[in-house]
């Protein structure tokens, strides 16, 4: 079994100086992408994109507004969106006039077709301006990431559209891996906030392995070829018989301000690492996914960002 998709690395010069809010990197991104694609993408009469005869054929809707399959897993009541931004380290950052700077988006649409209108979008969005104080930037590439984060192969180059070839999607393994692990070692690098049961979870085994599992899953049946052909029960009850044997995790709090309603939600959750013990050779595979997905809530906003380690 495999989990495609496309890690992007959009790479920017500063035109003006402008500066990243502590924790609000990802949102300040998500908000501003998400008008300006909507500018570009949607026909001029639509008023609303939820109740618009086109949304079926709308690449706006596929991204921001994805129509709900049947009933989704716990934690995930609605149609996950097909992208997460990876920006934490511009928090708190002043970029000066002339500075080059970038973030990443990894992309969970294994078809591609979504790709020119992220290059657009931002494009778009460099020239209006971005950031509290609308700073200009530049848009001058755009590459796809490989395996291990580092850029691979250029999709757009400070030039005219069309753009170069796509490639082909990062395909992760969802194979056990050869040797056995029987400890590891997750770090929760951003706000990560978890549900068992309707109620905010700790990051016990369980949750935190049928999380990864159910988003994956998720995405690769909306965005990819199917739903994981897997016992799902039997991966919950071996999840639940991993102890965790250290938790050093602490609440953090970030609240976003929505510039469409003006309304104020939080966006905060724990943050630090767990240790954990047991038959996990099974989960690895998984938990190096979702080091590309996130888990729990509001991961389009750069939460739930995870980093494994076996010990």
């Amino acid at each position: 079994m495999h989990f495609a998709l496309y890690p992007l690395r959009f790479s920017f010069s500063a035109r003006d100086s402008l500066y990243f809010p502590p924790g609000k990197s990802s949102n300040i991104l998500r908000g501003a992408f998400g008008a300006t694609f909507r500018r570009i993408a949607c026909l001029p009469q639509c008023q609303d994109a939820r109740a618009c005869e086109w949304r079926e054929a709308c690449p706006y809707v596929r991204l921001f507004e994805p129509v709900a399959i049947g009933q989704r897993p716990s934690g995930l009541s609605n149609s996950p969106r097909p992208f997460v931004f990876r920006a934490t380290h511009l928090d708190g950052l002043h970029i000066e006039a002339g500075a080059n700077f970038h973030f990443d988006l990894n992309l969970f649409d294994a078809s591609g077709k979504a790709l020119p209108y992220l290059v657009l979008a931002f494009a778009h969005l460099a020239r209006e301006g971005l950031g509290p104080g609308r700073a200009h930037v530049e848009l001058h590439a755009v590459s796809r990431l490989d395996g291990d984060g580092a850029p691979s192969a250029l999709i757009y180059g400070n030039g005219p559209l069309p753009l170069r070839q796509n490639g082909p999607a990062l395909e992760l393994s969802l194979d056990p891996p050869p040797e056995p692990v029987a400890r590891l070692r997750l770090r929760f690098l951003t706000p990560t906030e978890l549900k068992c049961a309707g109620q905010i979870a700790h990051p016990e085994f369980a949750v935190v392995a049928t999380r990864a599992r159910d988003r994956i899953s998720t995405l690769n049946e909306l965005y990819g070829p199917g739903p994981l052909p897997m016992e799902f029960r039997a991966f919950g009850e071996d999840a639940a018989r991993v102890n965790m044997v250290r938790c050093d995790i602490r609440h953090v709090e970030v609240v976003r301000r929505s510039s469409r309603t003006g309304q104020s939600h939080s966006i905060g959750g724990f943050i630090g690492e767990a240790e954990y013990e047991g038959e996990l050779t099974k989960f690895v595979p998984y938990l190096r996914a979702a080091q590309w997905t996130g888990i729990g809530r509001q991961t389009v906003w750069g939460k739930g960002q995870i980093a494994l380690e076996c010990l």
